[in-house]
């Protein structure tokens, strides 16, 4: 990750504390859900507040007004007023705190405002590990928002520990922390407009992992995608030696058990455990730096072999994130989604 993205990455993960006092109405109507918080509230109830709260951080950072341009520049270019007022007024956001476990989880919902029909959900499992990588204001604007307003529920978990100060858990990447995704499953007929026999799941990067670990536990799951996917752990060292750091901080017994703990969260390893009828969406770049395309490209191999249905899609030369063809790729989403619930 560049300077700049991790900046704003560090500074999206702050205000996700700042937005969580600004009480919504309930729209999960169930017992177990609690604090749900608008997302349009507080420094993000209009643009120009969020954009001034962003100022005031960029001034303090920046050594010259140019530099300060610069970012306040960027800022505009990936969300803007008109981008921001269009999100508020189509649709309904929240932050939420539900437990597993006996554990306080944070998650996250987001459906169109709007709708005669009750609508298909999407359980999206994020990347990163513990605070890096959370689904914060930003990242919801970038990358969900737009899945969203296309006619879908989405929900998802911020994982155990994560923005949960003083927490005596921890994510384990692939460990317990799957279970803080399946457990959203029960709360699905308690979200006024959302229909529980249409239920998707997708993830990005470490989320990948989260789809087919949660997958093997949830029968009711009818399609699934990945982006930018890890499947196999072990082989994924060779090409991201630095990830071994964020398995032996996370992953519990690692040092002793190196090998099993990776191939229980390794999908390739276990193909012949997946439902048959299930399709599988896999979306990667080939210039991906951070997770290899090979993790992609081999698992399709492996599911032809074991005839489940799925579809490969490239694209040539864009990254982790699919900067270069984030339309697209948001088209193949919602149109495989659309077909298979």
């Amino acid at each position: 990750m560049n300077k700049y993205a991790l900046t704003l990455s560090l500074i999206f993960s702050f205000l996700f504390t700042l937005s969580s006092v600004s009480y919504a109405s309930n729209l999960i109507r169930g017992d177990g859900i609690t604090q749900q918080t608008d997302c349009f509230s507080r420094i993000f109830s209009d643009y120009e507040s969020w954009r001034g709260f962003m100022e005031r951080k960029f001034k303090r950072k920046s050594q010259s007004e140019e530099k300060l341009l610069k970012a306040l520049t960027r800022f505009d270019s990936m969300f803007g007023s008109e981008k921001f007022n269009h999100y508020k007024n189509n649709l309904s956001c929240i932050n939420f705190s539900y437990l597993v476990d006996g554990n306080k989880v944070r998650g996250f919902m987001i459906k169109p405002k709007l709708s005669t029909k009750k609508l298909p959900v999407l359980i999206y499992n994020r990347g990163g590990n513990g605070n890096f990588g959370g689904v914060v204001f930003g990242s919801m604007i970038h990358n969900l928002f737009p899945i969203a307003e296309e006619g879908f529920v989405i929900i998802g978990s911020q994982y155990r520990g994560t923005f949960m100060d003083g927490s005596p858990v921890r994510d384990e990447f692939g460990g317990k922390d799957v279970d803080d995704v399946t457990a959203l499953l029960k709360y699905i007929p308690d979200i006024e407009g959302a229909d529980p026999d249409r239920v998707g799941m997708y993830g990005a990067s470490r989320g990948g992992m989260q789809t087919f670990l949660a997958l093997k536990k949830s029968p009711n799951i009818k399609a699934v995608a990945t982006i930018a996917g890890n499947s196999d752990l072990l082989k994924g060292l060779t090409y991201r030696p630095e990830m071994e750091r964020v398995h032996r901080n996370r992953i519990p017994d690692y040092e002793q058990n190196k090998e099993a703990e990776l191939t229980k969260r390794s999908v390739l390893k276990w193909v012949d455990q997946l439902a048959s009828n299930v399709p599988i969406l896999l979306l990667h770049g080939t210039n991906d730096k951070r997770v290899s395309v090979n993790h992609s490209i081999d698992l399709a191999t492996a599911l032809s072999t074991h005839n489940i249905p799925h579809k490969l899609v490239l694209y040539p030369e864009d990254n982790h994130g699919l900067i270069k063809n984030k339309a697209k790729a948001n088209k193949e989403l919602v149109n495989w989604f659309n077909l298979y619930l």
